[in-house]
């Protein structure tokens, strides 16, 4: 074995040289397609990534409000990342803050007329970026398959999760 791929205490062998390029591959391109997105998102749209992402959560639930811990969990953020970016949303009139009357220092998110505007007219250019940027440059199979890794992904970062 070489150095790189002895085996360390824990028993686990270190990723191969190969392994560790498709690694830094899957890595820089999975980045640069997300800059890509965001800079097309706020260019054409003035949305940021977490704009949208917050929006998208807000639109796919009955009544269009969210209690602000599940919409952390949901969008995968940290509640105190979430509460200073729903601060400037709500500064520009995206959604409202309201204290929730069953839990206390708990708040609903609202989305108000203006954020859906505001998603309504990104949605269409969103989509076309994520077709011209990602499902262009892939034949159907690697569609399927890069949806496939992606699931395997998840399911194991799941279950490291709940390890911890």
């Amino acid at each position: 074995m070489t150095k790189a791929t002895a085996d360390p205490p824990n028993g686990r062998q270190l990723p191969t040289a190969e392994q560790l390029r498709i690694w830094r591959d899957f890595i820089e391109t999975t980045h640069a397609l997300g800059s890509q997105l965001a800079s097309r998102l706020q260019t054409e749209c003035s949305l940021s990534p977490g704009d949208y992402a917050v929006l998208l959560a807000l639109t796919e639930v009955q009544d269009h409000q969210m209690r602000s811990s599940e919409l952390a969990t949901h969008i995968g953020w940290e509640r105190s990342r979430l509460s200073h970016h729903l601060g400037r949303m709500e500064r520009r009139g995206l959604i409202r803050r309201q204290e929730c009357a069953t839990v206390p220092r708990g708040a609903e998110i609202h989305l108000t007329p203006t954020g859906d505007e505001a998603f309504r007219a990104a949605t269409v250019p969103h989509l076309r970026a994520i077709r011209e940027l990602f499902v262009d440059a892939l034949t159907p199979d690697q569609i399927l398959a890069a949806g496939e890794i992606a699931a395997a992904l998840r399911t194991h970062l799941d279950a490291q999760r709940r390890e911890e």
